[in-house]
């Protein structure tokens, strides 16, 4: 059986053959073996060669798991084609399995019919028992469903780097580029940008460099004169339509980074990042001290809570501050967020959500932290939240956030995750000029009548002044106590607290009114089913909304950027589908918040599993829908729940 790398259905008829417009390809091993620099590099070549792609690096919880064991492997999953691509892909159309582990738990992920490519060095008796095999998957016909390519990569690895002298160790890491040479060959990529990156990355260490150059051109050679048959050849995939402009590849983490700069500059502000380290957040800090150029001051804390404080320390003196974190960190910095509601200060809160609760999974992704981000402070406490689609989409979430934060006086969280912050995705850098500026004022006089100072009066959009301390007169008070609502001095009357919450209030609801009215993805505005999202989990409903459609489906979807305050035009929107279902990586926290705010029978699809949706789960959920509806396809009898959605739970392997 021949493979055919296909993906997603998706094929192009060219010459009478079956020519792939999408290819899914894992790169799995043990952490060390350097599989996300592998599959990095193979995203770097599939930008140049044109094509649109999404990746899915998905890291071992731990630092350092024993070698060869079932959790310490770490995988590398890409989705590249000729078309538009939303996700990662669903089931890979090639496994590259560098041991036994890998193989074990990844190959039920990979498509009927799909290749193998196993490293048969490392299928030792030792590693086959680390992996749990009674018997050798390679030799004992298990793996009969999908196309093996088993040789000794390792030998080979071995072989090719020879003339450099390396260590048995040193020579033996040089594998993953003799892997990423024989993927180069089979999507007929160019070699040179690789070779070109590998001089420059040991540029201190030549001989490194030369000895990866050797086994990249090694795997290369072999992928070319080894008469591999039907097992693998040679697979072009076309550049992608794409608008001209400068395009670069950029990952969640990177955009958030490069959006806040944008924001800070478009305010006029300098920008504070007190951070401290935390997967998958830590990133966001390592590229921002790269920007110093901008304005931009990084601070890494002690702990979280000195890490948020600092931040709002900046604010008051005029900076912007912003602070980043996950869950775990998020729920540390709450008391100090409650305060800089209270100081009515512009903060921006960055949390890359994990699987939880406490520690959970700290390199798996999910999006739980919904209800901590609305609702999880002591006192009434409201917070705007902005909530990132993918990782391009990041950088303009990163601004709404910075822009909602200094034109309201009040801290913003910005929603991202591990998949966003990981992901990476082809970007068009767009136009500077096309953003419009909000800069940020500060009061220099007094404001009150007879030249008194009102610290806490209003303007039209609720927001206080912004008062850099030192300014001549306007010595002021400030702090977490309740305070009077003009003069800010210490008030604990009951209609002080009353009139201050009631402001507190309408400020962040009125955000709503500078925010566009929710859009629809695709379809209508009205129909039988509409299918609601939030963050991550754009790319996998709008594929599955996109099938539905082509099946003749009324289906529509509609993703949320503001997730509080809400588009003021959403509940309408709603209201005008029958049904409501809302795909989510926690257990149902929009579809409660939809519930509490519109009094809309939204239905949840819930997956806790650490990996994002699968476009196949969306689009059953969606088939399970019309299937009990009258009037469907099938024109089955319809049953008694007819148009009801069922409990559903999405595949959590």
């Amino acid at each position: 059986m021949a493979t055919q790398l296909v993906s997603d259905d998706k094929v192009a008829k060219s010459a009478g053959s079956a020519v792939p417009e999408t290819v899914v390809v894992r790169f799995a091993g043990d952490s060390g073996d350097g599989m996300q620099l592998t599959g990095g590099q193979f995203t770097l070549s599939s930008a140049l060669a044109g094509n649109d792609f999404a990746t899915f690096p998905d890291f071992p919880a731990e630092i350092r798991a024993p070698q060869g064991t079932l959790f310490g492997v770490s995988a590398f999953q890409i989705n590249f084609g000729s078309t538009e691509i939303d996700t990662a892909g669903d089931a890979p159309d090639v496994l590259v399995a560098m041991n036994p582990a890998a193989l074990k738990t990844n190959v039920q992920a990979l498509k009927p019919g799909g290749l193998i490519i196993a490293d048969t060095g490392e299928f030792t008796k030792r590693n086959l028992d680390k992996a749990k095999y009674e018997t050798n998957p390679v030799e004992d016909g298990s793996l009969a469903k999908w196309d093996v390519l088993a040789f000794d990569i390792s030998a080979l690895t071995l072989e090719s780097v020879k003339p450099f002298g390396l260590g048995n160790k040193e020579a033996l890491r040089c594998k993953n580029m003799w892997t990423l040479g024989l993927a180069l060959w089979m999507f007929d990529r160019d070699r040179q940008p690789l070779i070109d990156w590998l001089k420059a990355k040991f540029a201190k260490n030549p001989v490194l460099a030369d000895a990866n150059i050797a086994a990249l051109n090694a795997g290369h050679a072999y992928g070319e004169t080894a008469e591999l048959g039907g097992h693998i050849h040679k697979v072009h995939i076309d550049p992608v339509a794409s608008q001209p402009g400068l395009y670069r590849t950029i990952t969640g983490a990177e955009a958030v980074a490069l959006g806040l700069v944008a924001g800070a500059q478009l305010a006029g502000l300098p920008m504070f990042f007190g951070g401290y380290p935390i997967t998958p957040a830590s990133s966001i800090l390592h590229y921002l001290v790269r920007l110093k150029e901008f304005g931009v001051t990084t601070f890494q804390a002690e702990d979280e809570i000195a890490a948020v404080c600092a931040a709002i320390g900046a604010s008051y003196a005029g900076k912007l501050g912003v602070t980043s974190s996950s869950g775990p960190g998020i729920a540390l910095k709450g008391e100090a967020m409650g305060l800089a509601v209270m100081t009515e200060l512009p903060l921006v809160i960055v949390n890359s959500q994990r699987g939880g609760p406490s520690t959970g999974l700290p390199t798996k992704t999910e999006q739980s932290d919904l209800y901590q981000a609305v609702y999880g402070r002591n006192g009434d406490s409201p917070i705007p939240v902005v909530a990132a689609r993918s990782a391009s989409d990041a950088f303009e979430c990163a601004i709404e956030a910075c822009r909602i934060a200094t034109q309201y006086m009040t801290p913003v969280i910005l929603l991202t995750d591990g998949y966003i912050a990981n992901a990476a995705e082809p970007w068009k850098v767009p136009n500077p000029s096309t953003f419009a500026p909000f800069p940020a004022k500060f009061l220099e006089e007094r404001n009150g009548p007879d030249g008194t100072l009102l610290p806490f009066a209003r303007d039209e959009k609720g927001a206080r002044p912004w008062i850099k301390p030192g300014t001549p007169g306007l010595m002021h008070r400030i702090g977490g106590i309740e305070k009077n609502p003009g003069t800010g001095n210490i008030d604990y009357s009951p209609l002080a607290h009353q009139t201050m919450t009631d402001a507190r209030k309408a400020k962040v609801d009125g955000v709503a009114s500078s925010i566009p009215p929710q859009d629809v993805a695709l379809g209508t505005a009205t129909g039988k089913l509409v299918v609601v999202g939030w963050g991550s989990t754009f790319g996998p409903i709008h594929q599955a909304v996109r099938r539905a459609r082509a099946k003749g489906l009324d289906v529509s979807h509609v993703h949320i950027r503001h997730v509080w305050p809400m588009p003021e035009n959403l509940g309408p929107l709603l209201r005008g589908y029958e049904r409501i279902l809302v795909p989510e990586m926690n257990t149902g926290q929009l579809k409660t918040v939809l519930r509490d705010q519109f009094l809309v029978d939204a239905q949840p699809l819930s997956k806790t599993s650490g990996q994002p949706f699968a476009i196949a789960e969306i689009e059953a959920a969606i088939d399970t829908y019309f299937d009990r509806v009258p009037g469907n396809a099938g024109g089955e009898e319809v049953p008694p729940n007819a148009g009801q959605l069922p409990s559903i739970k999405a595949t959590n392997p």
